[in-house]
């Protein structure tokens, strides 16, 4: 295989700007698998987001999970917010891949997609 053909290969495993599917729950929920996940095709240049969010008052403490679509501007965000009488400090984590957001570690699940998706044109290269 050529050069150039070994480029296109690697090029192809690329996202692209095309709509992903991305899981969304219901309802917020309390524990990652209460989350009843639905499939949901997500506007152009959204990406695919799990959300964690921990309020603490007193003794009680509220874990909530969320998955959705995303713009862009919304992942890798941290912060503090304030519903249902407590402040939750949140994370957001995006991915890049269809129904990526499904697992508990997104970043493992798209990196691991991403060397499964590499590793024949590596091999290739190395022939």
């Amino acid at each position: 295989m050529s050069r150039s053909q070994v480029v296109i290969v690697l090029l192809c495993c690329l996202p692209l700007a095309a709509c992903l599917t991305c899981y969304t729950c219901l309802f917020p929920a309390i524990s990652p698998m209460d989350c009843f996940k639905f499939p949901q095709e997500c506007p152009a240049g959204q990406r695919c987001l799990s959300s964690t969010a921990t309020g603490r008052r007193g003794a009680l403490q509220v874990t909530m999970y969320e998955k959705s679509c995303a713009v862009p501007s919304q992942c890798g965000v941290s912060g503090r917010k304030y519903t249902t009488g407590l402040f939750f400090n949140y994370t957001n984590i995006c991915c890049d891949t269809n129904l990526c957001n499904g697992a508990g570690s997104v970043a493992a699940l798209s990196w691991g997609r991403a060397a499964l998706c590499l590793l024949p044109a590596l091999t290739l290269l190395l022939a």
